[in-house]
């Protein structure tokens, strides 16, 4: 196998020319032939350094608007060639075709363009077939050849030429062989998924670039990596490296708070709100998002969805906590809460997310769509004697929210758009009933007047006859169950109110 190996021809071909001058300047200094094509060719030869044509070496011309350029033997014959067999080095004599030993090749932007909204015709002509082939040809050939797929990788590349006179080893080869086949096989995922309009045949495929190692997964004893781009989603502004199981609870965060408008405190602690209120201000709001569940708020994730101002600041310092997320801080709120340098605080910028949801599970993969249904009083039927009144039902509305991000089995009670209390993930429903009661009780709250939400419909009447007995006056859940009357039967003997939905919320 060929260890190190001189660079004597290469091949150009970009649609980025950033840092590509310095590239240029090192080959030429080496005596290096360079091959290109259109702008890339035209590039060279502006900065003063001898370039052939393409289409010199072929002696075809570039056809069919540009989509045909480099796709002939004489530069594929170069590219794929095994220098260490003699038939190969024959045949290369008898047709004149030269050894390419380097290829600098990216490929067009169809990720970018099908982003922008750009038609059908302008999306198909990002299909890269060429720059695909060679990136293919050199990257299969890293034996002897030297393949650059991306601008990301033109400062390596010149430290090597530089520090290396032109020669690179076999190790340098092949990892730029991989990083060649990770974009080749990126660039064909999205290009699958945009033609993946229609369901013959459902195939999971997803690639994602960019990755980032983290101290451990669940427990220590778990390895955990992120990929995607966290720095694109916050602006880190104090504290450590978020954990795996920081953001799990960052993204459940994320999720809640993105159901509400109004000013809006939320606590998060192993993916459940604790704590979480609608008030005119964020201080308002953060006091009583706290008042939930001061205990649990304890190393949680809190989020807002407005600006924290200095006063707000001052209130969360009291409390300990692993992330604080917000939109914007005031200078003098920032001040407060970088003081403490592991406590983690991001600013979130605003990013599209996924409307897919997917993990492993057994020897495959589930996914299924995003729950983005929330229904408000105009989807809630009431089914009893009694209705709702509209600060019931604005109630309601607040805790169908909650609801919604909170783990099954689930009871929310909800007053004056503050969380009150949640039973979450038990394996009976009168069991998160109990547990909710518990705690509103425990943290001096009074039940009576309060609304409760339920993820999942009643199937035996137990649930409301003993919300009802703790106050509740209106009562809310999905419906479906083919004992839905005996809970409406029993709401009407207590005197409250019930809406179904019709839609179900399990979080598992």
């Amino acid at each position: 196998m060929s260890q190190s190996v001189q660079i004597k021809n290469a091949l150009i071909s970009v649609y980025y020319k950033d840092n590509l001058e310095p590239i240029i300047h090192e080959l030429n200094r080496l005596g290096v032939n360079i091959y290109s094509t259109g702008g890339t060719e035209t590039f060279i030869r502006d900065l003063g350094v001898d370039v052939i044509a393409v289409e010199d070496l072929t002696s075809y011309p570039s056809i069919l608007g540009g989509r045909v350029k480099t796709l002939h033997p004489k530069v594929f014959g170069g590219i794929l060639s095994r220098r260490g067999l003699d038939s190969d080095a024959q045949q290369l004599e008898q047709y004149a075709i030269p050894e390419i030993d380097l290829v600098i090749v990216d490929l067009y932007p169809f990720e970018e363009t099908v982003n922008s909204g750009a038609g059908q015709e302008d999306i198909i002509e990002k299909i890269d077939i060429g720059g695909i082939s060679l990136i293919r040809a050199a990257a299969k050939n890293f034996k002897d050849v030297v393949i650059v797929a991306s601008k990301n990788d033109y400062r390596i590349l010149e430290d090597i030429l530089k520090s290396q006179d032109g020669a690179t080893t076999i190790d340098q080869r092949r990892t730029f062989a991989q990083k060649a086949f990770n974009i080749s096989s990126n660039y064909d995922t999205h290009i699958f998924q945009y033609f993946d309009q229609t369901e013959p045949m459902p195939v999971f495929k997803q690639s994602i670039q960019t990755s980032q190692t983290l101290r451990y997964g669940e427990n220590p004893h778990q390895k955990g990596t992120f990929y995607g781009n966290l720095d694109a989603m916050f602006t880190k502004l104090n504290g450590k490296e978020l954990s795996y199981n920081n953001l799990v609870d960052v993204d459940a965060a994320v999720a809640l708070i993105d159901e509400f408008t109004e000013p809006t405190f939320a606590i998060l602690k192993h993916t459940n709100a604790c704590g979480i209120a609608s008030r005119l201000h964020t201080k308002e709001a953060w006091i009583d998002a706290l008042a939930c569940d001061p205990v649990s708020a304890f190393g949680g994730v809190l989020i807002a969805n407005a600006e924290i101002c200095e006063a707000t600041a001052l209130e969360i310092d009291k409390i300990f906590y692993e992330v604080l997320i917000a939109p914007a801080y005031t200078d003098d709120a920032l001040k407060v809460l970088t003081a403490k340098k592991n406590r983690i605080v991001l600013i979130r910028n605003r990013v599209e997310l996924p409307n897919k949801q997917f993990k492993t599970l057994l020897n495959g993969v589930i996914e299924q769509d995003k729950d983005l249904v929330v229904e408000g009083p105009g989807q809630m039927k009431s089914v009893t004697d009694k209705l709702a009144t509209t600060e019931e039902l604005k109630d309601l509305y607040f805790a169908n929210k909650v609801v919604k991000h909170t783990k099954s089995n689930t009871i929310v009670f909800a007053k004056n758009s503050q969380l009150m209390a949640s039973g979450v993930g038990q394996t009976s429903r009168v069991d998160s009933l109990k547990q909710a009661i518990i705690k509103a009780e425990s943290f001096g709250f009074d039940l009576k007047g309060a609304v409760m939400a339920s993820d999942a419909f009643f199937p035996f009447p137990d649930c409301v006859e003993i919300a009802a007995d703790a106050g509740i006056t209106a009562v809310l859940q999905p419906g479906g169950s083919i004992k839905d009357q005996d809970s409406i039967n029993m709401c009407n003997q207590k005197g409250i109110a019930m809406v179904t939905t019709g839609v179900r919320h399990f979080k598992h």
